[in-house]
Parts: structure tokens; sequence; C-alpha cells
């Protein structure tokens, strides 16, 4: 089966970018199930009952999450919501009590799908994460003896040393370990020795002319000291990055993994 995912989403750019790409990579690619992580796709920070609407309609099948996730208060209101919380995945190792679930199943057609969302702890200003290496291995442990055509997972974290680690941690036992947070896409797209598909960043969808989606004016923040408002831009060129993977449908093994990029005028 074919899975597309898409880096970060940000702002009302990213998501009418991916509503005016997604036919146009559903005709070229003919993914079997379409992911996005949308943790900023509220303005740059958060996910709310409308933002998460714009994806849908758009053609996500799945959203995942990321450390923004509770800036909008909505988020929890979300999650306890079965509609959303059968197909909106937060990262499995926030703090206990938090709503939501960190791996959720889906469909595609007869193919069942393991999504889990990770947060890395490196560099991280959240309290009380729990491991995400142990974490992972508790998730596949609770599905022990499930049958499923592929296991992703989006690696919301900072450093990349970590996101590597994740990579060879997981190989051979998910089809795919994706990193996100960073909004830079890298470029070691690879297959691992154990066939899970890797790469350290996939990118953010978000406006080109822009440090990581926000206004350029964030380059004062490096000449002065005190706090600097950043807002994202909402307009111009749009960069849609992503991932393209194909797995072997006898096992959980990836066959190939592309980087794929759009631009889109909004």
């Amino acid at each position: 089966m074919k899975i597309l995912f898409l880096g970060d989403l940000i702002g009302k750019i990213g998501r009418k970018a991916v509503a005016e790409a997604i036919p146009e990579l559903q005709k070229e690619l003919k993914p079997d199930l379409i992911i996005a992580n949308g943790e900023n796709a509220a303005h740059g920070c958060g996910l709310t009952v409308k933002t998460a609407e714009d994806i849908l309609r758009a053609g996500v099948d799945v959203i995942t999450t990321g450390n923004h996730i509770w800036d909008k208060p909505e988020a929890f209101d979300l999650f306890q919501n079965p509609k959303y919380a059968k197909i909106i995945v937060r990262p499995a190792n926030f703090p206990t009590g938090f709503p939501g679930s960190g791996a959720i199943e889906v469909t595609s057609g007869v193919r069942r799908v393991l999504v889990i969302n990770l947060l890395g702890r490196v560099f991280a200003k959240i309290p009380d994460l729990t491991n995400p290496f142990t974490k992972l291995d508790e998730i596949l442990e609770s599905f022990e003896g499930e049958k499923f055509d592929a296991i992703f997972v989006d690696f919301h974290a900072e450093a990349t040393s970590e996101k590597v680690a994740m990579g060879r941690y997981a190989d051979g036992r998910v089809t795919a370990v994706i990193g996100t947070h960073s909004h830079i896409p890298t470029a070691d797209e690879k297959i691992l020795p154990g066939g899970t598909a890797y790469i350290t960043d996939a990118g953010m969808v978000g406006a080109v002319d822009s440090i990581l989606g926000q206004s350029l004016d964030v380059v004062n923040g490096y000449l002065i000291e005190g706090p600097l408002k950043m807002d994202v831009v909402e307009e111009g060129k749009c960069g849609v990055n992503g991932i393209l993977i194909e797995t072997d449908s006898k096992s959980l093994k990836s066959k190939k993994i592309k980087r794929i990029y759009k631009e889109i005028i909004i």
C-alpha cells in the first residue's frame, strides 16, 4: 500500500494549500492513506474543531500532532469527541490524565494501519514526559498478536540525534518512522536495514517566504532583546512538503520512501 504523509500544517495558508494540493497528489501518487501533522494548524499553534474539519475535508484521513496540541483549549473537546478521537492522535508519552490516544487503528479498505505519535524529550520544555523509546515498546507490546498492514510512527522531536536514534531503535518493528517538528525537510530519507522507512524531518506545509511559517520579522528577535510577537504568514507561495511510502504487502516492511514537494499560491 501507499501512505502519503504531509509535514506540519502551518495556519490557514497550510490548510488551504493542502486542500488544493491533495487532489493533484491523489491523481499523481494514488495513496491509499493520507496522514498529516496538524499541531500548528490553528494560526500556528494548536488544533481546533474548525481547523481539524478543514484538514479532513481536504482529504486527510488521519491527523497527528505534537507539543503544541494543547495550546488551544478546544483540543480537549476534540479528543473527548468519538468522531475525532478515532482519527486524531496525540503524543503517547504525555503525562497521564490527558485525553485522547497516542496510538490509533485506522482502516483503508481491507487494510489495517496502526498510527503512533511520540514526542521527543531532548530540548523539550514539557515536564513529566515519559520515555518515548520505552513508550513505543509498551504500545507495540499492547498490540502484540494483532495483524496490521503497516505501523506508522510520527516522532515529533527537536534533536536530530534523538530522531535518528528512534529510527534505529524501531527498525524492523514498524513500517515507518517519520520525524516532524523542525519544519525544515531533511535529505536523509532511506529504508533502514530492517525495512523501516525513515526521514529525520518531513518539513512543513507553510509559507515559503517565512521563518518556519512565521513572519520574516522574526529576524528582529536575533537583533534585540525582549519579547517579539510571532505572526503566521497566511498568503503567498506555500510549500507543500510530504513523504510517500510504499509498503510490502506481505510484511510490515517498506519498499520505497520518496520526498514530495509542491508549491501552491494562496
